[in-house]
């Protein structure tokens, strides 16, 4: 919640920094892509220590480093400090996801009571779009964009008291050894590809930096995967990634996170731009989805026991189709919020936690006790380079359509931003399509769940 909660609210205090500090769009664009290839990057890396480190020490670690780097945040007095800041932000946030992840996998064994808990936990990032969409509009209207940075010290001080009072501490793995290797060239490879993508639509899909960057990315991934299979104890074994039900989830969760991420940012931009709304009405707009993702998600659960695994989630993701096909289809240059948004934005509310309640049930299912970090990690990592991803394609999209026009009026925005979600409708029904070859592993005979929190795991 915290961390969604801070991505909607720096995308709606963004104007305001820019005002306040003297930076025109570019600079401001890094205040969030800063965090964005550093939480990337570093995803895989946070998971994996949380398994050897112990999973509460990450989590506080993550924590920490959230804070500090959100009050240097909200000191800053220029772009470029902000932008650091925002980059050590992505270190922490990094950590910490993943950390958190892996907690509640170790608390509830794989079955009902997980997907009860990973029903309240996408519950939660709903609430956190709601709570960043509302409180980013306030805090930045009554106290300052600072205080927005200053929110974030506050839940990382609160959060860090509570895990130390409710979390089992001794939850690392029996295993010597890091391989320092796979870690500096999975880090490495991963924030490269991140600093790629979302710098593509400035530079170019083809210019020389950004083959570049894809290129030095690719090649310190490819040395990745070959230290992983010559080394005793790798970051990741290559054994985990042989598992079928594993790869096609992270592949589905990817493709979820191409079609959700971008539709938030292209939603904002058609209310304000083409329907002429104010930033704080403009995320208000997307209120109903969130309170529709906040009702949904504890019922996931529930769909699970009944349907099935594989249906709830081809049933999410036709739904996640659908909507996105309707919105597509339904903005229009005269259009209101009621008539071409809203009806929509309810189908993929309903949408959005069944496909990332069953891509991440999926993903983890057979993740053995001393695995629930990676496991984090790599859902994690899917799920950041899809967002990332989808993003810089669909923005492409909207922007190649829009210039094809040869205009930038309302009606020419407007075939840019449907041109965009229709892609984004096709990624949609790939997955939903590759949800039929979704195949379980055998379940495993699990230990018996513990009422309190502290013995999860003794």
């Amino acid at each position: 919640m915290l961390l969604i909660m801070d991505t909607a609210i720096i995308n709606v205090a963004l104007p305001s920094v820019g005002r306040d500090l003297g930076s025109g769009s570019a600079g401001l664009s890094w205040v969030a892509n800063a965090f964005l290839i550093t939480f990337g990057g570093l995803l895989l890396l946070g998971g994996r220590a949380a398994d050897l480190l112990g999973h509460r020490r990450v989590f506080l670690a993550g924590l920490g480093v959230l804070g500090a780097a959100s009050a240097a945040g909200g000191a800053a007095g220029s772009v470029g400090v902000l932008v650091g800041a925002r980059a050590v932000q992505g270190v922490g946030a990094a950590l910490a996801a993943a950390a958190a992840f892996a907690l509640l996998l170790n608390l509830f064994p794989d079955g009902p009571d997980r997907h009860k808990a990973l029903g309240a936990f996408a519950a939660m990032g709903g609430l956190g779009g709601v709570l960043g969409t509302v409180l980013g509009g306030v805090l930045t209207d009554l106290l300052g964009w600072r205080s927005t940075f200053w929110l974030n010290v506050i839940g990382a001080l609160l959060l860090a008291v509570l895990a130390l009072r409710l979390l089992d501490g001794n939850t690392r793995i029996p295993e010597r050894g890091f391989d320092i290797g796979g870690a500096l060239t999975a880090t490495a490879g991963l924030g490269l590809i991140a600093y790629g993508l979302v710098g593509a639509a400035d530079a170019g899909w083809t210019s020389a930096r950004t083959l570049g960057v894809f290129a030095a990315g690719l090649a310190l991934l490819a040395a990745f995967a070959v230290l992983e299979k010559r080394i005793a104890h790798p970051l990741v074994p290559p054994a985990v990634l042989r598992r079928p039900t594993l790869r096609l989830a992270n592949c589905l969760s990817a493709l979820a996170q191409m079609t959700l991420f971008p539709m938030f940012f292209l939603v904002s931009l058609y209310l304000q731009r083409v329907l002429d709304q104010t930033p704080l009405y403009g995320g208000l707009g997307l209120l109903p989805l969130s309170l529709v993702v906040v009702a949904v998600a504890p019922q996931t659960g529930r769909l699970i026991h009944r349907l099935g695994l594989r249906a709830t989630m081809t049933l999410g993701f036709t739904l996640l189709f659908a909507g996105m096909l309707w919105l597509g289809l339904a903005l229009a240059a005269e259009g209101t919020f009621l008539s071409a948004v809203l009806a929509p934005s309810l189908v993929l509310g309903a949408a959005l936690p069944l496909v990332m309640v069953t891509t991440n049930v999926a993903a983890t299912a057979d993740a053995a006790p001393g695995e629930t970090g990676l496991a984090s990690g790599l859902i994690n990592t899917s799920q950041q380079f899809g967002s990332v991803l989808g993003l810089a394609v669909l923005v492409a999209v909207a922007a190649a359509r829009t210039d094809a026009l040869g205009a930038t009026g309302a009606v020419d925005e407007t075939a840019g931003f449907k041109a965009a979600l229709l892609v984004g409708a096709f990624f949609a029904a790939c997955a939903a399509l590759l949800t039929f070859r979704l195949r379980l592993p055998a379940p495993a005979s699990a230990p018996p769940h513990q009422d309190r929190v502290g013995g999860a795991l003794d």
